[in-house]
């Protein structure tokens, strides 16, 4: 089965792009995809331990939907540079997380068996 790779540029402030794209990706976790999920711009706060956490009528809360992707095996990735401009380090970061660069999402998103998407 493909993988799914999941970019998020939004975070609060966009609440509906962000809830999708999670929800997304935690569906494809469900379904027994391989997922990746990428948090860029204001969404790499998403991937700080103690996030504020973000509802939205009638989704699950983020960490819920975070929560099931890592559960499932995907793998959680904070841009470098969004994270530098940020002062966020591999410390601040939920278990399961890592920071990564361009290059690393542009392997695993240009991958022949790789789908992805960019929310």
């Amino acid at each position: 089965m493909p993988a799914l790779v999941v970019k998020c540029t939004w975070g609060a402030e966009r609440p509906e792009a962000l809830m999708q794209a999670f929800t997304v990706a935690a569906t494809a976790a469900a379904s027994g995809r391989t997922v990746s999920m990428w948090l860029t711009g204001e969404a790499s706060v998403h991937g700080v331990l103690g996030s504020e956490d973000v509802e939205l009528a009638y989704s699950p809360p983020l960490s819920a939907l975070r929560e099931a992707i890592l559960a499932a095996g995907g793998t959680l990735t904070v841009c470098t540079q969004c994270a530098q401009r940020r002062g966020i380090t591999e410390a601040d970061l939920i278990e399961g997380a890592r920071i990564a660069g361009a290059a690393a999402f542009v392997a695993e998103a240009t991958a022949p068996d790789a789908t992805a998407l960019v929310y």
